[in-house]
């Protein structure tokens, strides 16, 4: 299985994900989209 950015869909080939926890199951965010997880959208 090939890890996925949950916002944009990205894989770790192309760029750094970061992984996290929700609800026990592992989800992962890239660099680019944690902003957007944090402070919400503009």
């Amino acid at each position: 299985m090939d890890s996925k950015c949950l916002n944009c869909g990205v894989t770790s080939d192309q760029v750094v994900l970061m992984s996290c926890q929700y609800k026990g199951e592992s989800l992962f965010v890239c660099v680019k989209c944690l902003p957007v997880l944090i402070q919400g959208p503009h």
